[in-house]
């Protein structure tokens, strides 16, 4: 089965590709740097010829509200039409749970722009929500660090390895469509501040990690509620602490 993964050569895209690989499938892995655009469409009527299934890891460059409306506008009416053109029987796209939560900050308004074409497009498609990836534990920490201080919000938390991730979107590629969400997180929920003093701890940085409620998550305001899935999601099979243990960079 041809397979199509837009973003093939990120994070995410990476693995995903290698997995598909492993099984057999023929998978191209679409990027700019291999001549696939879809902002601009450049690419994207050769690379889907074909294809049974495109795999949407696609992310903004920017974080920056109009910057990220602008891309995922763009790229998803472009790679939405080029899958209906070429007869894509199954749309897959990674998305963030929490992202009608988060609206405060651009970038999950986007997100949600995004799932709204998918849902709007007439193709079959599943979407997956993930959990933040513990790979970000030390950004989260950058962006609360005042001086040799994290503060940070004490609201529950349930990240995910990003190899979870992608077995997740692995597995949802190689099945029917559900025409709706799939939420997914890591199996361990705790306070953002604990996560990340452990993450700190780990890799050896000094800096003092202070439980502050007011402090937000990247300048938003979150709850109990904002970054944690709802009933009965998938859970990934990697635990922080030996992700901490064995795959967390060391400083």
């Amino acid at each position: 089965m041809k397979i199509v993964v837009i973003g093939g050569s990120g994070l995410i895209g990476t693995k995903v590709v290698s997995r598909l690989r492993q099984k057999r499938h023929d998978v191209v892995a679409a990027s700019p740097s291999s001549g696939v655009n879809t902002v601009t469409g450049e690419g994207l009527a050769e690379a889907l010829a074909g294809a049974r299934v495109v795999v949407d890891l696609a992310n903004s460059p920017s974080f920056e509200t109009e910057a990220a409306l602008e891309f995922f506008e763009r790229s998803g009416r472009n790679l939405l039409a080029a899958e209906a053109a070429a007869g894509v029987a199954h749309h897959v796209a990674l998305s963030v749970v929490g992202t009608e939560r988060l609206l405060e900050m651009g970038y999950f308004g986007a997100k949600l722009l995004q799932e709204n074409l998918i849902k709007a497009s007439g193709l079959p498609y599943t979407i997956v929500r993930a959990t933040q990836f513990f790979e970000f534990m030390g950004a989260i920490a950058l962006a609360g660090t005042v001086g040799q201080t994290a503060h940070l919000s004490p609201a529950l938390f349930q990240p995910i390895a990003s190899d979870d991730v992608a077995d997740a979107v692995a597995d949802v590629t190689l099945g029917a469509p559900v025409n709706g969400t799939i939420e997914i997180a890591g199996p361990d929920r705790a306070p953002i501040d604990e996560f990340v003093g452990s993450f700190l701890n780990a890799t050896h940085d000094p800096r003092k990690v202070v439980a502050y409620a007011h402090a937000g998550y990247f300048g938003i305001a979150v709850n109990d509620r904002s970054l944690t899935p709802g009933d009965n999601p998938r859970l990934g099979r990697i635990r922080f602490e030996d992700w901490l243990s064995h795959s967390a960079p060391r400083t």
